[in-house]
């Protein structure tokens, strides 16, 4: 696999915010889905306090039958989420997901947010890295029939 940084993922990304842990889900889903994003990042006083996903909305709201309207992201998001430099290469945030359990994570240099990588990004690269076995497989089937 080649070597790609963070910083490359992450550079013509906008960063998806809300300023206030009083976000409701219901607010953040719609930023969400608006965005098609898969993570929102709560930012109090320039600092990120935590993330909520996709499957913090799932497994913490509906499987917990909360009401999106009412519940706060400060009960249903992730406090503190772990940051990577983005001079790292994208295999250093991957295992940080599979050693940890998340499928998200948040980009940061000197503080500030630069993005969010998540497990999805691997796909493009691996898709194309398939496609490319494939052919090469299909060329030499043709030659040896």
């Amino acid at each position: 696999m080649s070597y790609r940084t963070l910083r490359h993922l992450v550079e013509h990304q906008k960063v998806l915010t809300t300023g206030s842990v009083k976000t409701t889900v219901h607010e953040a889903a719609r930023l969400m889905r608006e965005t098609q994003v898969g993570a929102l990042l709560i930012v109090e006083h320039g600092q990120v306090v935590g993330i909520f996903t996709e499957r913090d909305a799932l497994f913490r709201v509906l499987a917990e039958r909360l009401d999106p309207a009412k519940t706060p992201m400060s009960a249903v998001m992730t406090p503190d989420p772990l940051t990577v430099h983005p001079d790292q290469p994208f295999v250093h945030a991957l295992h940080l997901m599979h050693d940890h359990g998340f499928r998200h994570v948040l980009v940061a240099e000197n503080g500030r947010p630069l993005g969010v990588v998540s497990a999805r990004d691997a796909l493009p690269r691996e898709a194309q890295e398939f496609e490319t076995a494939l052919h090469h497989r299909e060329h030499l089937e043709a030659i040896l029939a």
